[in-house]
């Protein structure tokens, strides 16, 4: 247990037995009122986001949570992904909701972190830049450069990333899984 004081952006905690992950945290303290802390919370289970005020003085259920280096080993085709532990060779499924967005970066042996509480997994955290290859895009220029004008391009895992004119299909490019986006070529 910790003080609601000690709350921190990027912490999980157990709140109404459901893990939450703290997104933003302000401390009050209004003219004639008792301090409180306003905190934005994301519940780990549906993804939905809420505010909630805890009095300076409450005490809060800290989760703790292992982290496993893994390594991404096929999907069955629909909606399950197997990963497998680096170290001990088990294997973990997770299903599409479970990794949301992420799968759009999940290639072959790509490793991954993942976050388990009570041994199920709750998040993946993927690499900053994933070397991607390009399945589909209209044909380059040869004489274009770097300029502001991008063009669609489908990544081998149905990604859509803007990429500049002169990439073309079979190309390897560098994808920045946070925003989704062309870094450069591989």
């Amino acid at each position: 247990m910790i003080s609601a004081n000690s709350l921190r952006p990027g912490m999980v905690i157990i709140f109404k037995n459901d893990l939450h992950s703290v997104f933003t945290v302000m401390h009050r303290t209004p003219g004639n009122l008792r301090a409180f802390v306003q905190v934005k919370l994301r519940n780990l289970r549906n993804g939905s986001m809420f505010e909630h005020r805890f009095s300076s003085s409450d005490q809060v259920d800290r989760a703790v949570l292992e982290q496993h280096d893994m390594e991404y080993l096929y999907d069955d085709g629909g909606n399950t992904f197997t990963f497998m532990n680096s170290e001990t060779y088990e294997q973990v499924e997770l299903t599409k909701d479970d990794l949301g967005d992420n799968v759009y970066f999940l290639i072959p042996n790509i490793k991954v972190t993942v976050e388990f509480h009570e041994g199920k997994p709750i998040s993946v955290e993927m690499p900053q830049n994933v070397v991607m290859t390009v399945m589909e895009t209209e044909p380059g220029i040869k004489s274009a450069t770097a300029s502001s004008v991008q063009k669609p391009a489908k990544m081998e895992t149905g990604l859509v990333v803007q990429v500049p004119p002169f990439i073309n299909e079979g190309d390897k490019i560098i994808v920045n899984t946070a925003e989704q986006s062309y870094v450069s070529r591989a």
